[in-house]
């Protein structure tokens, strides 16, 4: 028999479940009302907070990946015909436009046109592209879509794996000769590993063996995990190391809690997709860590700081909408490990501070972020090289799902 708790929750659950797919639905129209280029084909490439369209800006490989990602997995889950189209755009457009056929790989950036205007090869993109590209087969089972998945992975293996001290090296030119300047962007350090990179070729990988588990692709990805446990999460603190050298020698001291609580649900992710029963079992308890360390920093209103530098305890106190968007999946996560209902009011807290400061109600989307008053960080993009919709309409696809297999589970008990 049910009790009044377990009833609380159900609703719970419930109304967390419907408000995600209200956001889904008004986070991709969005996307699909304002952001295709008519002109040129594909996708705009920046948007402003107010809402204007620069015509002339160029395209990043990465956004346009995360959107192809992003319709093929609603697509995947909901059925509806025009996440498919937007999908299919994408495709086509990273197909045409960001596929290097001379030397393999993808472009980091072509200009309004289409045409290359940067043309390294950023594994950071290869994997994004190989994360979309995965996605959009598992969506049509459309073989090309796998086949380039293919052709990047072994562009990866052969040119960024390092044998010596596994992992992945950050950077090539167009034909696969190591950059001297790998950064990411220019608030990187230049440094040869990075966790942001091995994040998204983690996840990357894990999305390609669900449609391809090739025993090749299974060691790297197992190899993928090992490398977070032993070098990337810091066993002492739960936090993630960002920056490496070679071999593993962490570079700075800094803590990035977003990145924290997204990698500790991807983790296990990839963990469960590659079916090792042991190493789930350790990864599920490096997730429960990394979760209550992230936990130890929440905010009174329900948001994460960006960034600390843990040398000089000086706090980055601005708040990103990806960083809310990823700890309502982690905590949920950590939630559906423990049953401890503290991670579900951490998931919850995350979606209040969300709609109460980043939700644009106006235009459509989220902004960027807030300062620490609050204020807007209006100068940044609602559309742009690194403002996408794959982290928060992910969220509302995660939290769907697992609150809809958590009704389930309640309804059958």
């Amino acid at each position: 028999m049910a009790t009044a708790s377990d009833t609380s929750l159900t609703h719970m659950f419930s109304t967390y479940q419907r408000e995600m797919g209200t956001e889904l639905e008004r986070i991709l129209a969005f996307w699909v009302g304002h952001t295709l280029d008519h002109r040129h084909g594909g996708f705009v490439g920046q948007i402003d907070n107010t809402g204007t369209v620069n015509h002339g800006a160029p395209k990043g490989s990465v956004l346009n990946a995360r959107i192809l990602w992003t319709f093929s997995a609603a697509f995947r889950q909901t059925g509806q015909k025009t996440y498919l189209e937007t999908a299919t755009r994408a495709f086509d457009y990273l197909c045409a436009s960001f596929l290097d056929s001379a030397h393999g790989g993808v472009y980091w950036m072509v200009d309004a046109q289409g045409q290359p205007l940067n043309n390294r090869k950023q594994i950071y993109a290869l994997a994004f592209t190989i994360y979309g590209m995965s996605e959009f087969y598992l969506a049509t089972q459309n073989e090309k879509a796998l086949e380039v998945s293919q052709e990047l992975f072994r562009w990866i293996e052969k040119y960024s794996f390092d044998p010596a001290h596994g992992g992945y090296l950050e950077a090539f030119s167009q034909t696969g000769e190591l950059l001297e300047d790998l950064r990411l962007s220019e608030k990187d350090r230049n440094d040869p590993k990075t966790m942001n990179t091995h994040l998204h070729i983690l996840e990357a990988y894990a999305n390609l063996y669900r449609a391809w588990p090739d025993p090749l692709l299974g060691k790297q990805l197992g190899g993928l995990i090992e490398v977070f446990l032993q070098h990337i999460v810091d066993a002492e603190t739960g936090h993630l190391k960002l920056f490496f050298a070679r071999d593993w020698a962490s570079s700075a001291n800094l803590v990035s809690y977003g990145h924290d609580i997204e990698a500790s649900w991807l983790l296990q992710e990839a963990a469960e997709v590659l079916g090792d029963a042991k190493l789930l079992a350790q990864v599920k308890e490096t997730a429960l860590q990394m979760a209550r360390a992230t936990a130890e920093a929440l905010l009174p209103d329900g948001s994460l700081y960006h960034e600390l530098n843990a040398d000089t305890r000086h706090y980055d106190t601005h708040r990103e909408w990806w960083v809310s968007a990823e700890a309502m999946v982690g905590f949920l996560n950590a939630y559906e490990l423990t049953q401890d209902e503290a991670f579900l009011r951490h998931s919850l807290g995350a979606w209040r501070f969300a709609q109460t400061h980043l939700l644009d109600l106006e235009r459509g989307e989220w902004h960027w972020g807030v300062h620490e008053d609050y204020s807007l960080m209006d100068k940044e993009d609602k559309v742009g090289f690194w403002k996408c919709p794959y982290h928060n309409a992910r969220a509302c696809l995660e939290v769907i799902h697992r609150c809809r297999k958590t009704i389930g589970e309640a309804a059958v008990e």
